[in-house]
C-alpha cells in the first residue's frame, strides 16, 4: 500500500475535492513515482518546437538515421500533439488522411500485424489444448497406471486422488517455478520471437512424450517439461502482441490470447470426444493430440516482425523502425511511434535507473512505486482467474459430470458443450474490452459467476433419478462459462501484458503468469480431494464465495487501462493506490448507487484521470472529435 508524503498533501486535498482537476504546477508536479493528480501527460507536449526539432536531429545522428530526418521530424511533431495533426504544415495530404483513418477506421491495419496476431492466437490455442488433454484422460489413465480413485472404497483412494491431482498440476507447477521465470533471460538474449520458438518446441515434443508414457512417473516428467514451454509462452506471447498493436485496438487484439485459448480448450474437448471409442489408447491420443497446433506455431513465428519495443530496448533503432514499418500503415506513423516510444522510455529510465540484473529487477517489482502498483494490479487479476473457479471446470468437468450421474460419453459431451460456450462467448470481448474497458468487464461478470456457480452447486441436491438433475447442473455451468468468457477470461493476460514499464515488462509478466499458474496448480492438486470431502455442493459454494472476494479486490486495486498507449500507462500507475481506492469508494461508488440504484439520470462522476489537464475521460474520443471535426482543414 502506498503512503503519501507531506509534499503531496496539498495536491491530494485538491483531488479529494475534485479528482479531475490538474495540479497547480501542471507538468512539474506530474511524477512517475507519485502522480497524485491523475494527469496523463505527453512527455513531448511542453517542449518548444525548435527544441523538439533539435532533439530529433540529435536523436537521428546518435542512431545513424539522418537519412530519414525529415520523416522523423514530422513524426515527432505529430507525437507532440496527436489531436492537432490537421494543423501541422509539414504533413502531406496523404499523411493527414492516413492519420485520420487511423482513428475513423481503426481496424484497417497492415497484413503483417494481423499475421502476428494470428500467430499469437495459434500459441494460445496450444495453451488451451494442452490444458484439456488431461480432462478426458482423467477418466482412463489412472486405471492403466494402477492409481484409480473411483469407485469409493478402492485401496489407496486418498493417495491416488493426490497423485492424479499431481499429474494434472504438473505443467502448472513447472510453469510457476521455472517456465515463467526463464522467459526473462530468454527474452533478453533471443527476443520475443526466439522465446516463443523455444517454448513451442517444448510444447510440441512433451505432449508426444505424454502419449507414449509407460508409467505415471514418466507421465509426470513429460507434463513437467510441458509446463516449461507453457510458462515461457504464456509470459511472452501477450507481451509480443501488446508491443506490436496500436493502442486503439490493443485490447481487442491482445485478448485474442484468451479467446484462442478458449478455442484450444474447445478443440481439446472435441479431440477427447473424437477418440473416446478407440479403446485403451484413447487417453494417450487425448494427451498427444495437443501437438497439432504447436506445429504451425513453430513455423509461423519465423515470419513475424520482432517487437519494435524490444529492438529499442536493445538500442537497435533502425531495426525497430523497419519493424514498425511492417506493423503500421505508413512510414510517418512508424516514425511517430518510434520517437514517442523513445521519449517516454527516456523519462521512464529516470525512475527505473539502470536496468540491473534479473534479481534486481524482480526486487524492483515491489520497491519502485509505479512498478509496485502494476505488480499489485496484475497479481489481483491473475489470482482472480483461479479464484473464480473456471479451472475446476476446465480441468475436471468430465469428473464433475460423472459425479452428477452422467455416463463417460455424456460427461465428455457436456464438457464439449462447456468448451463451445467458453469459446463462443469470448468473441464479444474483441469489441467490448476497448469500449467498456477491462475493469468494467470484470466488475460486471464476477457477481454473475458467483450466483451461477452457487446455483450449479445447489442443483446437485436434485435427486439423480430426476431428469432435471444433470440438465440443470450443465445449464448453470454453461451460464457460468458464458459470463466468464467475455470478462475474466480475456482480461488478465491482456492487462498484465500492458501494465509494466518496458524495463520490467518481461519479469513483471513472468510474475503475473507465475501467480496465475501456481494457483492453477494448487487448484488442480486440491480439487479432487475437495470434491471428495465437501461434495460438489460445498466445492462449488466455496468458489462462489471466492468470486465475491475477487470482486472486492478488483474494485479496490485494478485501475482502468483501455485505449492508453503503453507509455501513458506509466502515469496511470503513478497514481497512489490510496488515492485510487479513495476515489473508487467515495466518488465512483456513490455515483453508481445514485445512477443505477436510485435511477438518478442527472448524477455525474468526475474522472480520476485527465489527458494533459483536459476533462476528457477518454483521450481517444478527444482525438477522434478533433480530427473528424475538420477533416480537410489544411489540405
Amino acid at each position: 500500500m502506498d503512503t503519501d508524503t507531506p509534499d503531496h498533501k496539498k495536491e491530494e486535498e485538491q483531488i479529494e475535492h475534485d479528482p479531475g482537476a490538474p495540479p497547480s504546477s501542471h507538468r512539474a508536479s506530474v511524477s512517475l513515482s507519485k502522480n497524485t493528480s491523475g494527469l496523463i501527460p505527453n512527455p513531448l507536449h511542453d517542449i518548444p518546437r525548435d527544441t523538439l526539432l533539435a532533439n530529433v536531429d540529435e536523436f537521428a545522428r546518435e542512431h545513424n538515421m539522418t537519412d530519414m530526418l525529415p520523416l522523423l521530424r514530422k513524426g515527432a511533431l505529430v507525437a507532440q500533439d496527436p489531436a492537432g495533426f490537421e494543423t501541422i504544415e509539414e504533413l502531406e495530404p496523404a499523411e493527414r488522411s492516413a492519420l485520420r483513418e487511423e482513428i475513423t477506421h481503426k481496424w484497417r491495419q497492415p497484413w503483417a500485424l494481423y499475421f502476428t496476431v494470428i500467430t499469437c492466437s495459434v500459441g494460445a490455442a496450444v495453451q488451451g489444448w494442452d490444458q484439456t488433454g488431461s480432462n478426458g484422460a482423467n477418466l482412463l489413465f489412472p486405471q492403466d497406471f494402477g492409481i484409480p480413485d473411483t469407485p469409493k472404497g478402492v485401496p489407496n483412494e486418498a493417495r491416488n486422488s493426490w497423485l492424479i491431482g499431481l499429474v494434472n498440476a504438473a505443467p502448472y507447477i513447472s510453469s510457476a517455478f521455472l517456465g515463467c521465470w526463464i522467459s526473462d533471460p530468454l527474452n533478453r538474449y533471443f527476443g520475443r520471437r526466439g522465446t516463443i520458438f523455444v517454448s513451442a518446441v517444448f510444447c510440441l515434443f512433451s505432449v508426444i512424450g505424454s502419449g507414449v508414457s509407460q508409467s505415471w512417473q514418466q507421465l509426470l516428467v513429460t507434463r513437467l517439461l510441458l509446463g516449461i514451454g507453457m510458462g515461457c509462452k504464456a509470459s511472452t506471447v501477450p507481451i509480443f502482441a501488446a508491443e506490436n498493436v496500436p493502442a486503439t485496438i490493443r485490447g481487442g487484439l491482445v485478448m485474442c490470447w484468451q479467446m484462442w485459448t478458449a478455442f484450444g480448450i474447445f478443440l481439446g474437448f472435441a479431440a477427447n470426444l473424437a477418440v473416446y471409442r478407440v479403446g485403451k489408447v484413447a487417453w494417450r491420443l487425448q494427451f498427444g493430440s495437443a501437438f497439432i497446433p504447436a506445429v504451425p506455431l513453430v513455423i509461423g513465428i519465423y515470419f513475424c516482425p520482432e517487437s519494435p519495443r524490444w529492438y529499442i530496448k536493445q538500442g537497435r533503432y533502425e531495426k525497430a523502425y523497419k519493424s514498425l514499418c511492417r506493423l503500421r500503415n505508413t512510414p510517418l506513423q512508424a516514425a511517430r511511434d518510434l520517437y514517442y516510444i523513445h521519449a517516454v522510455l527516456v523519462a521512464e529510465s529516470k525512475i527505473a535507473g539502470d536496468v540491473g540484473n534479473y534479481f534486481t529487477r524482480f526486487i524492483e517489482l515491489f520497491t519502485i512505486p509505479r512498478v509496485r502498483r502494476a505488480t499489485l494490479a496484475s497479481w489481483t487479476v491473475m489470482i482472480a482467474q483461479q479464484m473464480c473457479g473456471i479451472n475446476i471446470i476446465a480441468f475436471y468437468s468430465s469428473t464433475i459430470f460423472v459425479n452428477a450421474g452422467a455416463s463417460a460419453k455424456n460427461a465428455l459431451l457436456a464438457s464439449f458443450g462447456f468448451g463451445l460456450v467458453n469459446f463462443v462467448f469470448a468473441w464479444p470481448a474483441v469489441w467490448t474490452i476497448d469500449t467498456y474497458g477491462r475493469r468494467t468487464l470484470l466488475l460486471f461478470t464476477f457477481p454473475q459467476m458467483a450466483w451461477t456457480l452457487l446455483a450449479a452447486g445447489f442443483c446437485f441436491y436434485i435427486p439423480e433419478g430426476n431428469p432435471a438433475h444433470l440438465g440443470m447442473i450443465a445449464m448453470f455451468v454453461f451460464l457460468f462459462a458464458a459470463f466468464y468468457s467475455p470478462g475474466e477470461g480475456p482480461v488478465p493476460y491482456t492487462y498484465s501484458a500492458e501494465v509494466f514499464p518496458l524495463s520490467h515488462r518481461e519479469v513483471g509478466m513472468s510474475w503475473a503468469v507465475a501467480t496465475c499458474l501456481f494457483w492453477a496448480a494448487v487448484l488442480s492438486i486440491t480439487f479432487p480431494r475437495m470434491l471428495g470431502a465437501l461434495k460438489p455442493q460445498g466445492a462449488f459454494g466455496f468458489y462462489a464465495g471466492l468470486n465475491i472476494t475477487a470482486f472486492v479486490l478488483i474494485f479496490l486495486f485494478v485501475p482502468e487501462t483501455k485505449q492508453r498507449t503503453l507509455e501513458e500507462l506509466d502515469y496511470i500507475f503513478a497514481v497512489p493506490t490510496r488515492t485510487h481506492m479513495r476515489y473508487q469508494l467515495f466518488v465512483a461508488l456513490p455515483w453508481w448507487i445514485k445512477r443505477y440504484i436510485l435511477m438518478d439520470k442527472k448524477a455525474t462522476k468526475k474522472p480520476l484521470y485527465n489527458f494533459e489537464g483536459r476533462h476528457v475521460e477518454d483521450a481517444y474520443d478527444y482525438v477522434r472529435k478533433q480530427s473528424v471535426a475538420a477533416p480537410k482543414k489544411s489540405e
